[in-house]
C-alpha cells in the first residue's frame, strides 16, 4: 500500500496539513486503486532555521484561499446582486458558459440575459468538490435552485451543477448546467 512522505517548513496550520494529507490520500487511491485505509501519509515539519533553498533560509508562504471558499463567496455576492463585489473574484479574461451554450464575458451581460429567465434566484448547496487544476484548482458545486420566474411564480428544487476554474485565487471560467429550461418548457 502507498506510503507518502511530505516535508513542509513548520508553520502551516493543522487544517492545511489535514487538507493536504486528505488530497494525497484521495490521489493515491485514484491512481493505485488502494483502499483509503491502506494509504499512509506522513507530514514532516522542518524548523525554518533548518531549511534553506538557494542559500537562504525560507519561511512558509501564505497558502492560497481554498477554491471552494472563493466560489462560495462569489456565488453569495451574485445572489445578493452585488456585482461590484462579485467582480472582485474574477480574472480579467473570465468567461461564463450558461445553458444553451450562451457565453458571457461580463456580469452585466449575464444579469441582462438572466432577467428574461427569472426575477430572482438562489442556490441551496448539496456539495462542493475541489480538485487540482492547471495552475490552480477546479471546483464543482451542485444542489438545487429556488426563486421566482419573471411573472412572480415561485420555483424550487431545480437541479444545478456549476464548474469553476481558479488560477491565482481568481475565477477564470464558469460553466453552468441546470434544469431551469425544462421547467420553463412546462409552463
Amino acid at each position: 500500500m502507498p506510503i507518502i512522505t511530505v516535508t513542509l517548513i513548520a508553520g502551516y496550520d493543522r487544517s492545511l496539513r489535514t487538507a493536504l494529507a486528505t488530497a494525497l490520500t484521495r490521489t493515491a487511491c485514484t491512481f493505485t486503486g488502494a483502499d483509503p485505509d491502506g494509504v499512509t501519509v506522513v507530514v514532516n515539519e522542518v524548523a525554518a532555521e533548518n531549511y534553506m533553498r538557494g542559500g537562504r533560509h525560507r519561511t512558509p508562504g501564505r497558502p492560497p484561499r481554498r477554491g471552494s471558499d472563493i466560489v462560495h463567496d462569489y456565488l453569495a455576492a451574485m445572489e445578493a446582486r452585488d456585482l461590484d463585489r462579485a467582480g472582485d473574484f474574477l480574472a480579467a479574461d473570465f468567461t461564463m458558459i450558461f445553458p444553451g451554450g450562451r457565453k458571457f464575458r461580463t456580469l452585466e451581460e449575464l444579469r441582462d440575459w438572466a432577467a428574461t429567465r427569472y426575477r430572482r434566484i438562489a442556490k441551496d448547496y448539496e456539495q462542493f468538490d475541489e480538485i487540482p487544476g492547471e495552475g490552480g484548482s477546479i471546483v464543482y458545486c451542485h444542489g438545487t435552485l429556488r426563486g421566482e420566474f419573471p411573472d412572480g411564480t415561485a420555483f424550487s428544487g431545480i437541479r444545478f451543477i456549476d464548474r469553476f476554474e481558479i488560477v491565482a485565487e481568481k475565477l477564470t471560467r464558469q460553466q453552468v448546467w441546470n434544469d431551469l429550461g425544462e421547467h420553463l418548457i412546462g409552463r
